[in-house]
């Protein structure tokens, strides 16, 4: 973007902190960014979990904020007027997903498993009972588990127990890849559908074979052909890194960024990028045609995919 100067002069200055993924440290980073650094606009945090607790800071600190990867469905983006996200949420992502399966695959039956003790993972439940419910699917059985768990066959057994056509998992990505490849050791061999916490090539790797044939509900259409997407995996391959959706998600939060201070007449006050957000429309991105919602959330077309050959593919 900067090499670009397509901004009228204005270059970007990239500032990073790591937020740990709790609450705590992600509200020293907000404070640090806003009170210190004084910067214009924040990019973050990673989880919906901190992100309800550090929102509330920049919004009264009037410093906009655009979420990357925040896919709780309710109550990020309600924090206030200066609160933006350019990931899709649970809600947005796993209806389509289960349809398209369930098209494809003709399952009746299901079994649920969720960590029930996180914002993004205990939202992706409600989305996928409902999801499950409106194709008249019926769930057999519903497990939960915490994030420290590392055993999860318990769950996993006794969920196979009942005989699901299709098994549903709501997960974050650590806890995401043990719970397949547990699930295939116990001899679970059906179909398993995750939501965005399995959405990285490291849960490919850390599940290994067990990864084979699961479907993902996912905000990025890794095979689009669109010039945007082809330079951003292009960008990512020169750099020696293998994009996922979450790195789509950040690239385009930049885009989007430079785009609103386009809007503000190249201005990068809080208040202008805040106002050039609002006006971001149709914005070509590797997530397809970008637009906010009325609310503030992202408007674009989400995909399912399927993994084949060890790879994300986008299932047909």
């Amino acid at each position: 973007m900067n090499a670009s100067n397509s901004l009228g002069g204005v270059k970007l200055e990239v500032l990073v902190e790591d937020d740990g993924s709790t609450k705590e440290q992600g509200i020293n980073v907000f404070q640090k960014f806003i009170n210190q650094d004084k910067v214009s606009v924040i990019l973050g945090p990673t989880l919906s979990n901190t992100a309800s607790a550090a929102d509330p800071l920049a919004q009264q600190a009037k410093t906009p904020v655009l979420g990357i990867s925040n896919t709780a469905p309710t109550g990020i983006t309600d924090i206030g007027d200066y609160i933006f996200r350019d990931s899709l949420t649970e809600a947005q992502v796993i209806p389509g997903a289960v349809k398209k399966a369930k098209a494809k695959l003709g399952f009746k039956t299901a079994g649920v498993l969720y960590g029930n003790d996180d914002v993004f993972t205990k939202a992706g439940y409600d989305v996928m009972k409902k999801a499950l419910d409106d194709e008249g699917v019926k769930i057999l059985e519903t497990q939960t588990f915490a994030k420290p768990d590392r055993d999860f066959s318990a769950q996993i057994t006794s969920l196979k127990g009942k005989t699901p056509d299709i098994l549903l998992v709501s997960a974050l990505a650590d806890n995401a890849a043990a719970i397949v490849a547990q699930a295939r050791q116990l001899g679970y061999s059906g179909p398993i559908l995750g939501g965005n916490g399995f959405n990285s090539p490291a849960f490919i790797k850390n599940a290994g074979p067990a990864a084979e044939g699961v479907l993902v509900g996912t905000s990025w259409n890794s095979a689009s052909t669109e010039p945007a997407n082809a330079a951003f995996k292009e960008a990512m391959q020169k750099k020696g890194a293998s994009p996922d959706q979450f790195s789509a998600q950040a690239y385009t939060g930049v885009l989007i960024v430079a785009e609103a201070i386009r809007k503000a007449g190249n201005k990068t006050g809080r208040d202008d990028i805040k106002n050039g957000f609002s006006q971001v429309k149709d914005l070509d991105t590797p997530l397809g045609k970008f637009s906010f919602t009325e609310k503030r959330d992202a408007r674009h077309e989400p995909s399912v995919q399927e993994v084949k050959g060890g790879k994300f593919q986008v299932m047909q």
